[in-house]
């Protein structure tokens, strides 16, 4: 006869419904989570905008990597599904930015504007006509016109793709905080990859010219024209660059860090570099004139076969101006065309004069 103790049974009991309750009940809500309709994060007035032209001719594609497929959507028109899987491709490809969480941004949406009249109705028509994408953060959106684009190549298009989601995760992480636009768009453009050593000359020279402006004035107002607008990108992105150069990615982690919980850039940067954002101009500047001096400016190929080619345009002047003036002389030393020496001469008689020569009385 087996004995069983008292109180066994029901103890046996408790501890087997809590066991059913830790394992079965989480396991239940993770099925559930994991069949629930991903397109939730994404409802149709963020990927269909009520003013969006040919509205229900947009299609929303989804990348299949797990970690994008609840982050990210692609909107385009038929016969631009191409360039959307290429913007899924690259984010595929590098979804991760420097000094940001691995989940950031949370959620993105790519529009594909087929033509002018989208490109208003999404961006508002405050970008600029030659620009080659735009982020709007608060609505979670990158805007890039596939109408005469000026993009460029295939690396300068996908740069593009990785700039404005750079912007998008910055903004998303540090949600609610004002952010200089110099450090905005150098952030952006370290993350693409976008900064061009080869472009330093134009930046060496616009210091050299006294067309660089200071940091703090992009924040307050980005040049508007496209030549001022390109020294603006130069300038974020080598003030960014040699941020991360003198720290490292971890020293842009760590600001980042303390910047989204003091919520103040100024302390976040003093804190982490141990200067203000003024003394960092200050050597930033000093760094561009040592290393992008002179030297680099006339070594850069363009610049160089420019100044070849003056060079070829001068010496040929020059040339040419020395063989007319060398002609010149020649054609003075030349025998006119009907020299005296060469007429016939009549030989007068002994004593006379020769038949035609008048003698006076």
């Amino acid at each position: 006869m087996v004995r069983i103790a008292r109180g066994g049974v029901g103890k046996s009991m408790r501890w087997f419904l809590l066991l059913f309750l830790v394992l079965a009940v989480p396991a239940a809500l993770g099925a559930q989570l994991a069949d629930a309709d991903p397109e939730e994060a994404f409802p149709e007035r963020m990927v269909r905008p009520a003013n969006l032209p040919l509205r229900e001719e947009a299609v929303v594609v989804a990348p299949g990597d797990p970690h994008l497929r609840d982050r990210l959507r692609v909107v385009h028109w038929p016969g631009d599904g191409e360039r959307a899987r290429r913007v899924i491709e690259v984010l595929e490809r590098e979804p991760y930015l420097p000094g940001l969480p691995l989940d950031v941004p949370e959620r993105a949406v790519f529009f594909l504007a087929p033509d002018q009249a989208t490109w208003v109705a999404l961006t508002g028509g405050r970008v600029p006509h030659w620009g080659a994408g735009v982020a709007i953060p608060s609505r979670q959106w990158a805007v890039l016109p596939l109408f005469n684009a000026p993009w460029g190549g295939l690396q300068e298009r996908d740069r593009t793709i990785l700039h404005e989601w750079a912007h998008l995760g910055l903004h998303d992480h540090l949600r609610g905080l004002v952010i200089p636009r110099w450090f905005d768009e150098g952030y952006a453009q370290l993350a693409s990859g976008g900064w061009n050593v080869e472009e330093a000359w134009r930046l060496r020279v616009g210091l050299a010219r006294g067309g660089a402006p200071p940091l703090d004035s992009l924040t307050l107002a980005w040049p508007r024209d496209r030549v001022g607008a390109e020294l603006a990108y130069l300038l974020s992105a080598s003030a960014v660059q040699y941020l991360v150069s003198e720290s490292g990615e971890h020293g842009l982690e760590l600001l980042i860090a303390r910047w989204r919980e003091g919520g103040d850039f100024e302390e976040a940067f003093r804190v982490t570099f141990g200067q203000t954002t003024g003394g960092f101009e200050t050597r930033w500047i000093e760094h561009v004139r040592r290393r992008y001096g002179w030297i680099l400016v006339f070594s850069q190929t363009a610049v160089f076969w420019i100044g070849i080619g003056l060079a070829l345009v001068l010496l040929f002047r020059i040339r040419r101006r020395r063989d007319r003036e060398r002609m010149a002389r020649l054609r003075a030393a030349d025998p006119t065309d009907h020299p005296g020496y060469w007429e016939e001469l009549s030989i007068p008689p002994e004593g006379g004069f020769a038949p035609h020569a008048r003698r006076e009385p």
